[in-house]
This record gives structure tokens, sequence and C-alpha cells, in this order.
């Protein structure tokens, strides 16, 4: 078997007859490559050629020279170029290879299968079955796999016609051997034999071959995602007792049966198995043609891969791969968004990085996944504005009308690496170890819902993981692993944001117009707010950790909004409670709204049931005090009923402007205070949400003993305390 790496430089002399009949790239300095990947047979060597990925390769560009453009990092691709000849592999080290050409043949079978692959990167042409022709100088693992699948194919009619003979004569008794080997009971002269012998056969080889067969299609079935083709209901071999096969019984099971078989057929299915067992044994393959599987631009397969195992298809909102600009995404769904997974949803943009291991990232490659992810804003923004002709609606919504404010959209890049144990089971997804793992481009600092601030993360992937799990095709595999590495991508992007942002839960106090106050202050929440919740009056506010401004920013909206901290993902209703419930210093909802309307309400657990609906009239009397309210109406932001103690007090912020009504037309819903004056001060405020007056000293603001219970209008100031 000889050994080629994808895209390596090597020296024509030693490779010349290896690439007989492969179009190759020779440069000025006598070095040549090859840009494929996969297997062909070549007719001058008789041998068969793997090309193998370059993820093989550690980069040459690695600060470890010593590994650089190394197999494993420990061969130079000449010494492994023919392992029949020369063979420096450790024995897991050459089982691996032997086997990874599977892998790869069987990645390129599903990739040329769908229908919605680029089939003109691929060569095929069949590859020989078991037959008289020429020996082969060797034979490959992935030989005998696929001489045994085309065995299956092509003898159905065998192993029926052993079957039938094998239950042929059941029924009928072999009276000679019953007769000498069996006691017989008589009964009236009549001999009874009891257990009569039929012409059965107490060891059936031709069907423990047959079994043996059909476990090993069952196991290559299973392990590699070939068919299986099982046709006959034998009891098949499997778990741990296949193990047993595969680690020599198969073949001493298999040499004590040997001299059992006689037709041409059961013969060479014994050799089939045998050497599927031992995978040195010579097999005759027929080398009259050339055969090949082979992919020009692998990168194209590994992109296909990655998006069959975590993309979707069709593409999110009728996007297409190929962007307006004429950029192609490689990856892109929507999944649950990183503030709140439950309601919302964004998109996941992602980049295939097929490079030797260890490549670092260039700023091209950087810059052009922002650009994928502003025209993917875009294509979004087009379609509430009603300009997407593709699309008249989305459940997903990129910017927020009411802040201005933009869903972060996660961007990923993912690469392949090679696990140090060849294990196939480990998906190996982690966040890359390279000099940088995540990228922040950014206009404006401190902005992290704004449109231009974009974050990039990069992880790598077990390259031999998903090479299997797409080649075996099963798709409750893929779908199963899918869903696990979306909820990774997205607990784990939610961590790497919350060691640079505080994110908290933010909602207007009672009285606090949200809408005006961020028209008024749109340059300072601008970017720093976003509504991502179903209740749109809870806002997320991420301020950056490391900001020196952060902390007044936060202190500045603690005066007019609940805040919280709240973790990414978090329930926001639980943080605003918490909030709630630890009140807020005093501050009205504007700088003209200072105004505290006291009313006296003796019994005030009793009679709140009646105004619990936060309506209540206010008489207006012909009294100074009275006077004073009318004339500072337009300033009156809260309001406080009391005793004139400092215990017993209840304060509230409004809601709305008051109102100065006449009695008669008042709704017979709203509880007046005092029934003995024609004039009303309707007031509505938030009864929903009581303030903390402990505060508050009702007993500071001045009173004669005609006006005591009477309502009367003071500043907060007046009657605050800090």
């Amino acid at each position: 078997m000889r050994i080629l790496i994808e895209e390596y430089q090597y020296d024509v002399t030693d490779v010349k007859d290896v690439l007989y009949g492969i179009d190759a790239l020779e440069n000025i300095e006598g070095k040549v490559s090859v840009h494929y990947v996969g297997y062909y047979y070549n007719t001058l060597l008789r041998d068969c050629v793997f090309i193998l990925p370059k993820v093989l390769l550690m980069d040459d560009k690695l600060k470890d020279t010593n590994k650089a453009n190394l197999v494993f990092g420990r061969y130079r691709p000449e010494d492994i170029l023919d392992l029949d000849e020369y063979n420096p592999l450790t024995k897991d080290e050459r089982d691996f290879i032997y086997k990874f050409a599977v892998w790869i043949y069987r990645a390129i079978v599903v990739y040329k299968e769908d229908k919605s692959s680029d089939t003109g990167i691929v060569y095929h042409k069949r590859i020989q079955q078991v037959g008289k022709g020429r020996r082969r100088k060797s034979n490959t693992y992935l030989d005998i796999l696929l001489a045994l699948i085309q065995f299956a194919k092509d003898n159905q009619s065998f192993f029926f016609y052993v079957v039938k003979n094998m239950h042929s004569g059941l029924n009928k008794i072999n009276w000679t051997r019953t007769i000498a080997t069996q006691p017989a009971l008589i009964q009236g002269g009549t001999p009874i034999y009891l257990n009569p012998v039929n012409k059965k056969r107490q060891i059936n080889f031709d069907e423990e071959l047959l079994i043996i067969f059909f476990s090993i299609l069952n196991f290559i079935g299973d392990k590699y995602g070939f068919p299986k083709n099982v046709c006959v209901q034998f009891p098949l071999i499997k778990g741990p007792k296949f193990e047993a096969y595969l680690n020599g019984y198969g073949c001493t099971r298999l040499r004590q049966i040997k001299y059992k078989y006689f037709s041409d057929k059961a013969i060479e299915l014994w050799e089939l198995c045998f050497a599927f067992f031992d995978e040195s044994t010579h097999l005759r393959v027929s080398t009259d043609h050339k055969e090949y599987l082979l992919v020009k631009d692998f990168y194209v397969v590994f992109e296909a891969m990655i998006d069959e195992l975590i993309g979707d298809k069709p593409l999110p909102d009728g996007m297409g791969k190929k962007q307006e600009d004429g950029k192609i995404v490689d990856h892109l769904f929507s999944a649950q968004s990183l503030i709140d997974g439950d309601s919302k949803q964004t998109y996941y943009i992602g980049d295939s990085k097929y490079y030797k291991m260890g490549h670092e990232l260039n700023r091209e490659s950087v810059y052009k996944q922002y650009t994928y992810a502003r025209n993917v804003i875009q294509w979004n923004l087009d379609i509430f504005n009603g300009i997407n002709e593709t699309v008249r609606n989305s459940h997903v919504r990129m910017r927020d009308e009411k802040t201005e404010g933009y869903e972060i959209i996660p961007n990923f890049f993912i690469s392949a690496k090679m696990d140090e144990n060849f294990d196939y089971a480990n998906d190996g997804i982690e966040k890359t170890n390279r000099k940088k793992n995540k990228h922040k481009n950014i206009q404006f600092k401190n902005r992290l819902f704004d449109r231009d601030t974009m974050l990039l993360f990069h992880y790598d992937v077990n390259f031999l993981f998903v090479l299997s799990l797409y080649a075996r095709n099963n798709a409750s595999q893929k779908a199963s692993w899918k869903k696990k590495v979306r909820e990774k991508f997205r607990t784990e992007i939610q961590d790497w944001l919350q060691q640079d942002y505080d994110f908290y839960a933010m909602q207007a106090h009672p009285g606090v117009d949200a809408t005006k106050y961020i028209k008024e202050h749109f340059q300072d929440v601008l970017g720093k707010i976003y509504t991502p919740y179903k209740d749109d009056t809870v806002f997320s506010l991420a301020l950056e950790a490391k900001d020196p401004e952060s902390a007044s920013i936060k202190a500045e909206l603690e005066k007019y909004f609940y805040i919280k901290e709240c973790k990414l993902g978090s329930d926001p209703v639980l943080a605003i409670n918490s909030a709630k419930a630890e009140g807020y210093a005093l501050v009205p909802s504007e700088p003209s709204k200072d105004g505290v309307l006291m009313v006296m309400m003796e019994d005030y657990d009793a009679k709140f049931a009646k105004f619990e609906d936060g309506r209540i009239a206010v008489g207006i009397k012909m009294t100074d005090e009275s006077m004073k309210i009318l004339e500072n109406i337009q300033s009156i932001g809260f309001i406080l009923f009391h005793t004139r103690k400092d215990e017993g007090q209840h304060l509230f912020a409004l809601k709305s402007s008051c109102e100065v009504r006449p009695q008669a037309s008042l709704d017979d819903s709203v509880y007046m205070n005092i029934s003995t004056t024609n004039l009303y001060l309707l007031v509505s405020f938030d009864s929903s949400a009581e303030l903390d007056s402990s505060s508050i000293h009702s007993s500071k603001a001045p009173w004669t003993k005609q006006s005591r219970y009477d309502a009367q209008y003071v500043s907060l100031e007046t009657i605050h305390s800090n």
C-alpha cells in the first residue's frame, strides 16, 4: 500500500511512479503536490494508493519547527510512502492508516450521493470486485470490505439455495439411523420410537459460515455505514462475542471449518470472511482497468460534512449560501437566542477551516466572516422593511425598534484537528488552542447591541469524529450530535460573553415612561440596551466589565429603572422581582415631577380594596392647600397615603398626569376620598408597585388644625431624608 498526503511537496523523483496516471502539480523547483483526496489503483506498480487529507500534517508555521510538516508530528511523508517496503509506523498507527482510508472512502461516497453536492469535484471509476485476474501486490482493508459487500449483492441466489438445502427433509425420518441408535418401546406388539432421527445434520457448517458472513456485514454496516444486505434471518453474532472474533477467534474458527466446503462459492465466501479477520490475506482482484475514487478540493467535502452535521437545510428565511455580494457562506442556522432562548431565536453563522493541524487564521478570514454577518443582518432587515422579495416574515428579528439595538449574532470558525489517540468516538469539540480563540470588531466601545459589533469564536473539532459520523450517514446519530453541539456553542459563547460584559435585566420604575426616557437619552443607551424578552417592558442591559464608565452609566439608569444582574439565558422576571423587593432611591420620573400629593388615609388596609385598580379621586376644597395642589398639578409625580406619622405610610408613583374633574363626570367605579366637595383631582398610580417609604417623613409636612385631614402638596425634598 502506498500513502500520499494531500498538497505535500514531494520531490518528483520520489513519487514519479506512484503518481502514474494521476494529475499532479509540479513547480519550478522540482517539487510536486497532489490536490486530491481518495483512493486509486496504480496499474504500473500494481498497488493501491491512498491520498490522505492534509490534516494529518502539522502546520509548518508552528513554533515547534521539529514537528512541522510531519505526519502525526513524527514522520516525514516520504518515510511512509511505501509501507510494504519500509514501515516505521507503530501497530496502532498502521491500523489507523489502514482503516482511515475506509472512512475517507465512505465520506466521499456519501458526498457524491448527496444531490445538493458539487459532484463535479468527484472522480470515480468503479472499484473492482474479487475476481480471477492478476494478483495485486497488496490488499487493503477497503478492498476486503467492498468485496464482502459486492459478494452479498451478487449472490442472493446462493444464500437462498443453501438455506433451502439446510431445511429440506427436516420432517423426514432416517429410519436406518433411528433403529440403529434409538431404544424402542413395544406397545401392542408395535415398536414406538420417542426420539426419531431426522435428516438434519447436528453441525451445519454452511449455516455457521453464513452466520459469520452476515455478522460481518452487520458489523461494518453499524461501524462504517455501509449497506448491510442481510437477507436471511440468522441469529447474528454481535457485541462482545463479535469482539472476540475480531480479536483472533474469527481466524481460529474459520481455520477449524475450512475443509468443510467444496463449492467454489462457499470457498470464495470463506476466503472473504477469513481475509476480513486476518487483514493480510491476499485476494485475487482484477486489475485490467484503472479504478479510483478521488475528490479534488477536499475542503469542499469538509465544508459539506460540517454543514450536514450542524447547519440548517434549507437555510433559514429563504437565504441562499451565495449572498447578494457573491460571497458564499459555509454554515448558517437559526437556534436559541443567547439572551432569551425560550422565546427568541437568532442566526448562527459559521465557517469551516480545512487546514493543517495548528494553522493560524489570517485577518482576511476574520473580516470575511464579518461580511457574512452584515449580509445576514441586512437580509433580515429587508424582511421587516417589506423589501425582501423572497420572504415576508421571520421568527428572527435582528433590530429592536424600541431601543434600535441589534440581536447578538454568534459567528464561529470550525477547524479540524486529529485526536492523538485516533479516537473516532470523541467529538473533541472545544475552544481552539491557537493564539486567539475569539475576535471582536467594534465601531463604538461598550455597545454590544450595536450593528457594527461583531463577535467571532473559534472551535476545533476532532476530524475523525465528524468524518465517521458523516460517513455512517445515520440520521438519528447526526440529529443527536447537532442538538448537542448547538447547545454547546450557545452555552460556551454565553460564558465567553459574560467574561467581558455584565448583563442585567432592566425595567422602568413606576411613573417612568421608558420609551420617552430612551428617546431623550438615546446616545447614552444606544447599543447598551435591547428588548429580547416576551415582556417588552423588560430590557437587557450589557455593559463592558472593564470599561470605567460602565459603573456611572448603571448608576444613572438606576435612578429611573429597576436593574438587577441577569445571566444570559436566565429568567428576567426573577431578577426584576428581586430588584423590586430591594426598593430604590426615590427619583422623580422627570426632573419636573418631584411633587408629592399627600392624602390623609386612616384605616388604609380596609380602604385600599376600593382603589386597588390604581385610581382615586381626591377632593379639592376652596382652601389654600387645595389651591397649592392646583398650582403645582404638573409637578406631582407621587401620591402618599399617610396619617401624619412616619408609620403606616404608603407611597406610589403616578402613571400619568393628574386631571381636574367635577364630581358629575367621575365614573361610579372611582373611589372618592371625601364626598363633601364638587371638584376632584383624578389620580392614576401604579398600585402594584408600592415604593419604599422608609426615608419619607409625612410628619415634616406643615399643617394646621383646619387642614389636618385635607390633601396637600409638598415637594419630595421637604419630606425625604437622605
